[in-house]
């Protein structure tokens, strides 16, 4: 998956309570529905390890 701001990849990134999108280069934090409709086949094979992700 691709940042929308500056075109790098995003990294499912885990914290207590938290799942997010990372970019590796401008260092931007995507709440998981703020790009569900994005997600390639790897990015969700990755998020399905996780039994719940919480939207806040």
């Amino acid at each position: 998956m691709k940042c929308r701001k500056c075109g790098k990849k995003l990294v499912v990134v885990r914290r207590c309570r938290q799942v997010r999108m990372k970019c590796t280069g401008c260092a931007h934090e995507y709440k998981i529905h703020e790009v569900a409709a994005d997600l390639d086949p790897e990015t969700e094979a990755q998020l399905e390890r996780y039994t719940t992700i919480i939207y806040d």
